[in-house]
C-alpha cells in the first residue's frame, strides 16, 4: 500500500502557496484539508497521468483476461483474494460481479468516471453482507401477516 500523502489544511494554501506547491512537487500528491468540506487533493499533472495510464492498463488486462474462458477462469479465482467477501456469492453471482465490474471499469478508464465503480463493489459487498448473515437473508421472503400496508412510494 502506499504512503499517505502529505496533509496540509486548507489556510495554508493562501499562506504559504510555495511551499504547499513544492510538497506537490516532492510527494506528488498534497491532500487538503478542509473544515466545511470534503478534502481535496493537489497532484502533479505528470502523476495524474501516471494514474490515469495505470487504470487504463489495468482495465485493458482484466478486460482482455476476461475475454476468454480461461482467463475469465483466472479472475474467478483471483476474486476472492481481491475481495474475501465474495466468498458468500454463489458461483453465478461472481460470474456477475466480474462482468459488472469489468463494464465499470471501462467507465473508468474510458470516460474518467469513477463513481459507477465505487457503486458496483459497494453494491456486490452489501449483496455478500445480506447472504452471509441467515437473519437478513432469510427477510426478504418472509411471510407478511395478512395486513395491507399500502402503497410503495414511487422513490
Amino acid at each position: 500500500m502506499a504512503a499517505s500523502p502529505p496533509v496540509v489544511p486548507f489556510s495554508e494554501l493562501s499562506k504559504n502557496l510555495w511551499r504547499v506547491a513544492q510538497a506537490v512537487e516532492c510527494a506528488q500528491r498534497v491532500r487538503v484539508t478542509r473544515l466545511g468540506g470534503e478534502d481535496l487533493y493537489l497532484t502533479t499533472e505528470r502523476h495524474d497521468r501516471q494514474r490515469q495510464g495505470t487504470a487504463d492498463v489495468t482495465t485493458r488486462l482484466l478486460g482482455a483476461l476476461t475475454g476468454s474462458d480461461e482467463g475469465f477462469r483466472a479472475v474467478l479465482v483471483a476474486v476472492p483474494q481481491v475481495f474475501p467477501w465474495a466468498q458468500h456469492l454463489s458461483a453465478d453471482e461472481v460470474c456477475e460481479f466480474v462482468a459488472d465490474l469489468v463494464d465499470a471499469l471501462r467507465d473508468t478508464a474510458g470516460l474518467d468516471v469513477h463513481a459507477d465503480l465505487y457503486r458496483v463493489i459497494v453494491e456486490w459487498r452489501a449483496t455478500a453482507r445480506i447472504l452471509a448473515d441467515p437473519d437478513l437473508d432469510a427477510r426478504p421472503t418472509m411471510t407478511l401477516s395478512g395486513e395491507d400496508h399500502g402503497d410503495v412510494p414511487v422513490p
